[in-house]
C-alpha cells in the first residue's frame, strides 16, 4: 500500500514539474528536411513534422487538357398500356364415338376482348365408321362404295384393277361406266390432270412410231426398187441370151 502511494506521488510531482511538449504537424509548410543516406544500397525514407504532398500539372504554353463525356439514353416513350388477355374456350368432344374436332380462338385489344369456339365434322372418320357398320351387316359392296367417296380410295381401287362400284355394277362394267360418266368421279380433277399426261405421252409415242414407220416404208421401197431393177436386168439378159442363141442357130443353118 505504501509503495502504491509513493508511486502516485512521484507521478504527480513529475506532471507538475515539467509537462511533456506536444508537437503538431505543419501541413502548410512546403519545406523539406535534409535526409542523410547512410546505407550502401537502397534508400532511406524520413517523414518529419511539416510534411505535405503537392501535385502540380504544368501545361506548355498554348496547350490545354479537355475531357468530353457523351451519354446517350434510349427510352421507350410509346404506348405502355397493358391489354387484358383473351382466353379461348376449351372445346371437347366429350366422347370417343363422335367424329368432330373442336376449334377455338380469341383476340383482345384495348377495351374489348372476344373469344369463341365451334366444332368441325370429320367426314373421313364418319366414312370409316359407316363402312364398318355396313360391313358388319353383310353389305360389303355398300361398305366399299361409301369408302370410294374419298378420292384417295377411289384412285387406289382403280389402280389395283378393282374399280369402285357404279350403280350396282362392279369390275369391268363399272370401269366402263366411270369412263363414260367421268365427271361423277370423286377424283375428277386428278383424273383430268392424269389424262393430260397420258395424252401427251401417247402423242409423243405416236410421233416416234410415225417416224419409225416412215423409215421402214422407205427401206421397203428401196428394196422394192432394187428387186425391180434386178428383175429388169435379168429379163434383158435373158432376151439377149435368146437373141444370141437364135442368131447362132441361123448361122448354123447356113
Amino acid at each position: 500500500m505504501k509503495k502504491t502511494l509513493v508511486g502516485l506521488l512521484l507521478c504527480l510531482i513529475t506532471v507538475m514539474v515539467g509537462a511533456p511538449t506536444i508537437t503538431w504537424a505543419d501541413t502548410t509548410s512546403t519545406s523539406t528536411d535534409a535526409v542523410t543516406q547512410s546505407n550502401s544500397s537502397g534508400s532511406n525514407t524520413s517523414i518529419s513534422g511539416g510534411y505535405s504532398a503537392e501535385t502540380t500539372t504544368t501545361y506548355q504554353s498554348g496547350s490545354s487538357s479537355n475531357t468530353t463525356t457523351s451519354n446517350t439514353t434510349n427510352a421507350y416513350t410509346g404506348d405502355q398500356r397493358v391489354v387484358n388477355s383473351a382466353s379461348s374456350p376449351s372445346m371437347s368432344a366429350m366422347s370417343q364415338d363422335l367424329c368432330v374436332v373442336g376449334m377455338s380462338a380469341g383476340v383482345s385489344t384495348f377495351g374489348l376482348g372476344v373469344s369463341g369456339g365451334t366444332y368441325r365434322t370429320d367426314e373421313n372418320c364418319e366414312r370409316i365408321k359407316l363402312s364398318k357398320v355396313l360391313n358388319d351387316l353383310g353389305m360389303k359392296v355398300a361398305a366399299v362404295s361409301i369408302l370410294c367417296q374419298d378420292p384417295r380410295v377411289f384412285f387406289a381401287m382403280e389402280q389395283s384393277g378393282t374399280p369402285c362400284p357404279f350403280e350396282g355394277k362392279i369390275g369391268a362394267d363399272a370401269k366402263k361406266q366411270w369412263s363414260k360418266y367421268n365427271k361423277l368421279r370423286p377424283d375428277y380433277d386428278l383424273y383430268v390432270n392424269r389424262l393430260k399426261v397420258v395424252e401427251k405421252a401417247n402423242k409423243k409415242e405416236a410421233e416416234l412410231q410415225a417416224i419409225a414407220d416412215e423409215k421402214k416404208l422407205k427401206e421397203i421401197q428401196e428394196q422394192k426398187n432394187k428387186l425391180q431393177n434386178e428383175l429388169i436386168t435379168k429379163e434383158f439378159e435373158e432376151v439377149d441370151s435368146d437373141k444370141k442363141d437364135t442368131e447362132k442357130k441361123n448361122l448354123n443353118k447356113r
